[in-house]
């Protein structure tokens, strides 16, 4: 329920309490009630797409072919069963990428180059989404690594991060510190 406050705030803005009413409501539905399907998008957003709440699963993919097509260090993949997987808008722009090897197809925004969903030959039955394209929750957590032995050295991994003084907003790894120098001999005091 809205408070007397919020009302009075509210008028100072010129917005009336019905209309505070009509936004809130929702809102608050919403936020109780599990979503029947999950949308996404790509970033111009040509292709719209969806997915029935839950998904089936969630993983991070470190493999070579997913670096390289999302152009990161790993992706974020969700799972769904094909008949739970639906494209909205702009099925004509979408373009498709088959890796002859492994016989995985990947597909991708013609507009702006989004990867949008990946499917492999080995499981016709599902298609992968990049979790990041999704806008609500999932009903999965990526709890599963996948390729972790194509991990790159330079990927982060967790360790403790510090505020770049000067930069609001910007993080980063101090580098671990060397000493300079010859380590001194055993029975050298001086």
């Amino acid at each position: 329920m809205i408070g007397r406050e919020d009302r009075a705030n509210f008028r100072s803005l010129g917005l009336t309490y019905a209309l505070l009413q009509r936004w809130a409501e929702p809102m608050k539905r919403k936020a109780v009630e599990e979503p029947g399907c999950v949308a996404g998008e790509c970033l111009c957003g040509a292709v719209h797409l969806e997915i029935d709440y839950p998904a089936r699963w969630a993983w991070h993919d470190h493999s070579a072919a997913s670096r390289r097509a999302h152009g990161a260090a790993y992706a974020t993949y969700v799972g769904s069963w094909r008949k739970r997987f639906r494209v909205v808008k702009g099925t004509r722009n979408i373009k498709r990428y088959e890796e002859k090897a492994t016989g995985a197809s990947r597909s991708f925004c013609g507009r702006c180059g989004t990867p949008l969903f990946y499917e492999q030959r080995r499981s016709p039955h599902m298609v992968n989404i990049p979790r990041a394209l999704l806008h609500g929750r999932t009903g999965r957590q990526p709890l599963y690594h996948i390729g972790i032995s194509e991990l790159q050295d330079w990927t982060y991994t967790g360790e403790a991060l510090v505020p770049l003084k000067g930069y609001p907003g910007v993080v980063w790894q101090r580098s671990k510190r060397r000493r300079l120098g010859f380590p001194t001999p055993a029975g050298d005091q001086g």
